[in-house]
Formats: structure tokens, sequence, C-alpha cells
């Protein structure tokens, strides 16, 4: 039964919106993040993100992150921190956007058979340097996690997030719905404070009178949590 549900759900997240006349674009994200426990409630969080792509002929952004968390309750955390995102053309730095992050995360709020969901309900807001304007958004996540054996074997992640803009600035041209992420990615655990991830995601655009975008990306991540 189990493996008839992951593979509906696998069909699911794989089965994003694409017209017949949108644009696509190959792309590479490659990540690291570092979690660090502080105390009982507090934890300290890292994370550099790379992404590349076809069309833009190579870097396009760095997404670095610190987060501070504090621990509601066992499955509740509640984080704030601050994105330095600088964005590229072709590999040469274009324009600086910096954003405030809030969230919410829930860890482990449903089951469905030994599978686990999860999810997290972030907010940002968006600048970006010499352009007057902040973009706000929302994005809510969900993941299902399927452990596909014991302690040691890998995981099944299936994801998704919608991007949710509150306004309109020049560079968040269109407020509602702007994106939807979906990805099917196994992470592997190294040791007990080392995993590695790596899947398929794939990131469609809503363009408003014009072809919708999606973006095929491989990803990669290492994960270090002390």
């Amino acid at each position: 039964m189990i493996r008839s549900v992951l593979a509906i759900a696998a069909l699911a997240v794989l089965a994003t919106p694409a017209p017949a006349l949108a644009r696509s674009d190959f792309q590479q994200w490659a990540a690291a993040s570092v979690s660090v426990k502080a105390s009982d409630a507090i934890r300290v969080q890292n994370e550099l993100v790379a992404r590349f792509s076809d069309d833009r002929n190579g870097l396009y952004e760095i997404e670095n992150s610190l987060l501070v968390g504090y621990k509601l309750n066992p499955k509740v955390t509640a984080w704030a921190g601050y994105v330095h995102n600088p964005n590229y053309n072709a590999g040469d730095f274009a324009v600086m956007e910096r954003r405030a992050r809030e969230q919410l995360t829930f860890d482990n709020i449903a089951k469905l058979g030994e599978a686990s969901l999860s999810a997290r309900l972030r907010l940002e807001q968006r600048w970006r340097d010499g352009i007057d304007g902040a973009g706000w958004r929302v994005r809510p996540y969900l993941r299902l996690a399927v452990p596909l054996g014991g302690k040691g074997a890998p995981t099944l992640n299936l994801t998704s997030e919608t991007f949710l803009n509150l306004n309109s600035v020049s560079f968040q041209s269109q407020d509602g719905l702007d994106r939807i992420r979906t990805a099917a990615l196994l992470s592997f655990p190294l040791s007990k404070t080392l995993k590695f991830e790596a899947g398929y995601l794939n990131q469609h655009r809503f363009v408003r009178n014009g072809p919708d975008n999606d973006d095929h990306a491989l990803t990669g991540t290492i994960s270090l949590s002390f």
C-alpha cells in the first residue's frame, strides 16, 4: 500500500503545470548548510546556495542566509534572520538583494504509514540596492519524508513550495501567485552529523499576459548539524 501511495505522490510532485508555450531553462543548484545547537532551545543555521542557468550563461545568484531559531515546543520552531543575495548576469555582478526572513517550522506534524509530513511558513521582505520599494512575499512549504530502509538508508523527500507576492515593486512585478517549486530528492546520511541530498526540482513561474516559465534544476546539498 505504501509503495502505491509513494508512486502517486511522486507523480503529483513532478506533474507541475506546463503549458505548451511555456519557456524552459536547465539549471544546477549547489548548496551547503551548517546548523549548530547553541542551547536546548536555540539553534543557529547558515546556508549558502549557488544557482547556475543555461539561459543566463552561468552563475546568476548566490543566496547566503543566516537564521536563529527558538524552539517553542518539540514540533514548532520560530526563526528569524538575514539573507545576502547578490544577483549576476553570466557570472558578472548585477545587483545586490537583501532580505529579512521570518519563519515557523512544524516538524513531523502528521504520519502516513512510515512517512512523516513537515511544514514551514516563511515570510520575506526584499530590498535591492539603488532601487526604491520593498517586496513582501509569503512561502508556504510542505515536505513528505519517506524512509527507504533502516537507520542508515536513504530518505525520499517530496516537497512543494508556493511563492505568494503580497505587493508589487519594480523587481517583484506582480502580486499574488508567483511560482511553485516541487522536488523529488534523496537524502543520504554520511555520518551522525553529515548528510548529502540530491535530486530534481521544478520551478514553475506564472507570467501574466505571456507564456509561463519552467526551470528544471538538478540540486545537491551537503548539510552539517551539531
